[in-house]
């Protein structure tokens, strides 16, 4: 519950208790602290269980952390009904960059995808300014200065 929660916050915050509370009722509020968390989590605990119950018996497998979309999708795409394993590995990410980065760059695609084997399926995705001559200068534009 408290994992972010450092050593010198944590000293800090049972100062500050210390402080407003006084060390004379300090235990006290914090019984009440830890009861009323306890009715709180026996509530959503009953909670829950109603709420299976109600469900009935073909959702028993049923968890509520399923509802957090990202452990829903986590799950479903690890689960291989689908078959997303297959297209995951039928999919060349290397060959499929190479040619984008020929359709870009406007060279023969087979010529870059020997070439990118040849090096052990290492594509070079760094810009490489072309060579200007010497006395080359960029276009002037009034307007952008």
């Amino acid at each position: 519950m408290f994992n972010d929660i450092g050593p010198l916050e944590l000293v800090t915050l049972v100062i500050l208790a210390v402080l407003v509370f006084g060390p004379d009722k300090l235990p006290k509020v914090i019984q009440d602290v830890t009861r009323t968390i306890r009715k709180i989590r026996d509530f959503s605990d009953s909670a829950k269980q109603d709420i299976r119950e109600e469900l009935g018996p073909e959702f028993k497998d049923f968890e509520f952390e399923d509802l957090n979309p990202k452990t829903f999708i986590r799950k479903q795409l690890d689960n291989d009904d689908l078959g997303l394993k297959e297209i995951r590995s039928g999919f060349d990410l290397k060959k499929e960059m190479a040619e984008v980065t020929d359709a870009v760059q406007g060279r023969d695609p087979e010529s870059s995808v020997s070439s990118a084997s040849a090096s052990g399926g290492r594509l070079d995705m760094t810009k490489k300014p072309e060579k200007a001559a010497a006395d080359d200068r960029p276009p002037f534009d009034a307007d952008a200065t």
